[in-house]
């Protein structure tokens, strides 16, 4: 058998520079403080020998670990997962995440946690000790749990809040709910629809209440009734086709409808061809999301575009940007969502 060739390592960088690994670190990390001259030396030698930089080599300094912590909810993502209707929450998170924590040389790791959980705090804690990441992304619904947040602003570890505008510490990002649904609504009102119906999301998420919010403002602003025109649903299918029959049986119905999510939106699609009601012509249809699924249904529906993606990726050059320079210059972040116009909104016709 061949003889295996035997790794390049850091050291074998260091000597060939000769240079301290730890200069050699901060040169693999991009650090700030290393002269031109000995970063182009460190680098000639890394090139020279075939050196590729590892996670182990990165924390040769023992200050960092360049590794970044993504929680997500562990119940709805195994369902989403099993169901595998078109979620793409994860993905998308992990596209933005993980594209730009390799920009700064770190890596970014999912891990499932379940908030509901009593003894969550110590789950997370032993998660913590084994991976000692040097930064935290939480997700709805552990943007808002306040045992989470605590444990990592007493452990000093940099993180973010996706979904959320409670205050507390790290990093809140979010992508204007309010401002998201109002936009949706003021779309069907420039189409002409006056009677808008809305399908709310989790009472568990805080993001639910700040879309029905910016629905009302919407509908206040154009001096339109509300009344009767709200209905409770919980993200699931389910709970959209209820919701969604509970609309569409009032005595004046609404001519439009918005749903807190896709699932629910579909429920709506459903329950509507059931009724015999054509899409847009008899009913507009907008949803929040935005996932593969709504742009091949029948017609395909208008949307709310989550910027998942975008979200992940700024809390990641936040945290990067917090651990280089020990504060937070920025405490809210907003990367806001935009409206994509499909086939399923018209101006409303008499049915």
């Amino acid at each position: 058998m061949g003889r295996r060739r035997q790794a390049v390592t850091i050291k074998h960088v260091a000597a060939d520079a000769d240079v301290s690994l730890q200069t050699v670190s901060r040169v693999i990390n991009n650090e700030a403080g290393v002269r031109p001259e000995m970063k182009q030396r460190v680098q000639e030698a890394i090139d020279r020998l075939g050196y590729v930089p590892s996670l182990a080599a990165q924390r040769m300094s023992g200050s960092r670990s360049y590794l970044i912590l993504a929680l997500n909810d562990r119940d709805r993502t195994i369902a989403d997962w099993r169901s595998r209707e078109g979620a793409d929450w994860v993905d998308q998170m992990l596209l933005g995440g993980m594209i730009k924590a390799a920009e700064y040389g770190y890596r970014l790791m999912l891990e499932l946690v379940d908030t509901h959980n009593d003894h969550v705090e110590r789950e997370l804690r032993a998660t913590i000790a084994a991976l000692q990441p040097d930064g935290v992304i939480l997700t709805p619904p552990h943007s808002d749990n306040p045992l989470i947040t605590a444990m990592l602003a007493e452990q000093q570890i940099s993180f973010a809040r996706i979904g959320t505008k409670q205050p507390g510490p790290g990093i809140s990002i979010t992508m204007d709910d309010e401002n998201a649904a109002a936009m949706a609504t003021r779309h069907l009102i420039d189409l002409g629809h006056r009677r808008i119906g809305f399908i709310s999301g989790s009472p568990e998420y805080s993001l639910s209440a700040w879309r029905v919010d910016g629905w009302r403002t919407a509908m206040s602003e154009a001096g339109l009734a509300i009344d009767g025109m709200l209905a409770k649903g919980d993200f699931s299918f389910a709970s959209g086709t209820h919701a969604a029959g509970n609309l569409l049986s009032l005595t004046d119905p609404p001519t439009a409808i918005i749903a807190s999510n896709d699932q629910m939106a579909l429920a709506t699609l459903r329950e509507a061809n059931c009724r015999g009601l054509a899409v847009p012509d008899q009913l507009s249809l907008i949803s929040f999301d935005n996932t593969p699924i709504v742009r091949f249904v029948q017609p395909p529906l208008t949307a709310i575009d989550q910027p998942i993606a975008g979200l992940a990726s700024k809390a990641v050059e936040l945290i990067v940007a917090h651990q280089r320079r020990s504060e937070l210059t920025q405490t809210s972040v907003v990367v806001a969502a935009t409206l994509v116009v499909r086939n399923s909104t018209a101006p409303p016709q008499r049915r």
